[in-house]
């Protein structure tokens, strides 16, 4: 009797624990966001999280939609280039990431006339640690994968 009460016990254990794994949703599940609800979600967080007045807010939310509109077009180019099956070479690599930098390098600095000198210090910090924790998620699924 006492086994039989243990075994079950293990049984419900390993079970229970293999339930709360498969609760993680997928990245294919999860809630997809127009790039309009993606500027909107993004500019309420600057808002609250830089005191933002009205001005300020009409300003990033333009900024948001020129970068999104640019990142889509970014997109949709790699996405022919691939579809073409043409590798890109070391040089449009480089390109790439030049490019890639003087438009951070612009958004850097449209912020930084948008922002007074105390929230531009914030949201540069903010960015840090998105980054942060964009390093850690990516270290998190090549564990995973392997």
């Amino acid at each position: 009797m006492k086994k039989l009460f243990i075994a079950a016990l293990l049984f419900v254990g390993i079970a229970s624990f293999a339930q709360e794994i498969d609760q993680k949703p997928a990245r294919d599940q999860k809630e997809r966001l127009t790039p309009e609800q993606r500027n909107e979600k993004q500019l309420q967080k600057l808002t609250a999280e830089l005191s933002l007045n009205a001005n300020q807010q009409t300003q990033v939310k333009q900024l948001l939609a020129e970068r999104s509109s640019k990142a889509e077009k970014f997109r949709e180019a790699r996405k022919n280039k691939k579809d073409s099956n043409v590798k890109p070479t070391e040089a449009d690599r480089e390109a790439f990431k030049k490019e890639m930098l003087a438009e951070k390098e612009a958004n850097d600095t449209k912020m930084k006339s948008i922002l007074s000198a105390d929230q531009y210090t914030k949201w540069h910090s903010l960015q840090e640690k998105n980054k942060d924790k964009a390093r850690e998620k990516m270290k998190e699924n090549n564990k995973e994968e392997n």
